[in-house]
């Protein structure tokens, strides 16, 4: 069996997959926003909001 991580090694691996996952969400974006919740210090939400500029007719 594995010992289980401490508090600050297992605040490090959600740091990491949080950014990870703001990289994904910031990767196919040309227009928008990326916002972050936290709750507690760590990240809990990311909203990815994207805006489509339309052609004038």
């Amino acid at each position: 069996m594995s010992e289980p991580s401490n508090p600050r090694q297992e605040a490090e691996r959600h740091l990491e997959e949080s950014i990870i996952t703001v990289r994904e969400a910031l990767s196919g974006l040309r227009y928008g926003n990326v916002s972050l919740t936290i709750h507690e210090g760590r990240v809990v939400q990311i909203d990815v909001t994207e805006k489509r500029r339309l052609k004038p007719n």
